[in-house]
């Protein structure tokens, strides 16, 4: 509809309607987020939940109008069609640009419940992250360090305990948890740093899946490992709202959870840390040979 405006003048209308669209949702959101906080009874917490969720999705259809009215992208998705909006799911994917939240919104708009994710038990205190976390019941986490841990032993799995505790809500509630895996997005600096055995990824970390499967793995119904590919643009969020990428390709695969990977612990284990570790590592390995197979067809088919 807009793809004929100049590229700076394109991404410059996109940001804005897209600003305008979460000043309007997000006023809406603080006010029962608010009523929610005043009235402390477990039924007004639960409808204020249902409402504030509803208006999240408000928000990214929203922009996926947004993105329509603005972008002639092609996106290129597969994996999505037996997916349900009422199931758990753990979500990992590679992380390459911030463009990758909005794209993961997108995949996922209304097939399976809102992403969510944990958050430090720090962060609570950080103005609007910690509000918005409160608000949509996000499971803060408690981590304590390994030096922490040598001084005071008597604290080895408290941290756990807090965070199963903090997921209990999830018990009735249908929720997807989102991780990504290489903890940091992708750069050709980092790549360089971490010397990756992968030619399109960084290193995985395992520690951070580990630890939410520890604390909900039972309630998972599958894992989906997500792979999102910008085969012709460079992964800029800015790229994307100027028009400049013509194709976003994204890959999803429900697996099962290994069923001797949920309740091991990861931290005291060392043997359960390496099982773990490795079964990740083959994940990425995967993943690595999927990018590439995918480029290469996309190259041979332009």
């Amino acid at each position: 509809m807009l793809h004929f405006l100049p590229p700076a003048i394109l991404g410059s209308v996109t940001l804005l309607l897209m600003v305008l669209s979460t000043i309007f949702w997000g006023i809406i959101f603080h006010v029962i987020a608010l009523a929610k906080f005043i009235l402390p009874l477990s039924s007004w917490r639960r409808l204020c939940l249902r409402g504030l969720l509803w208006l999240i999705d408000g928000w990214v259809a929203t922009n996926n109008i947004i993105f329509w009215l603005t972008q002639k992208t092609e996106w290129d998705i597969q994996g999505v069609d037996e997916l349900n909006p009422n199931g758990w799911y753990l979500v990992i994917s590679n992380h390459q640009s911030w463009l990758d939240i909005p794209v993961l919104l997108h995949v996922f708009d209304r097939r399976i419940p809102f992403l969510r994710f944990f958050l430090k038990q720090e962060l609570i205190w950080v103005p609007i992250i910690g509000a918005v976390g409160w608000a949509l019941e996000l499971p803060f986490m408690k981590r304590y360090s390994r030096e922490l841990l040598q001084k005071h032993p008597e604290l080895r799995g408290k941290d756990l305990e807090t965070t199963i505790k903090a997921s209990e809500r999830f018990k009735k509630t249908p929720v997807s948890i989102l991780n990504f895996l290489e903890g940091t997005r992708f750069t050709a600096e980092k790549y360089a740093q971490q010397e990756s055995p992968y030619r399109y990824l960084l290193r995985p970390r395992a520690g951070g899946i580990a630890f939410v499967l520890g604390a909900m793995g039972e309630q998972f119904d599958a894992m989906l490992d997500v792979t999102i590919i910008y085969p012709n643009s460079r992964a800029s969020f800015w790229e994307f709202l100027s028009g400049r990428m013509s194709r976003i390709i994204v890959r999803v695969k429900k697996l099962s959870i290994p069923q001797d990977l949920l309740n091991g612990d990861y931290i005291n284990d060392a043997l359960f840390r390496e099982q773990f570790q490795a079964w990740v590592r083959a994940l990425w390995s995967e993943k690595d040979t999927l990018i590439e197979q995918v480029l290469q067809e996309a190259h041979e088919g332009m």
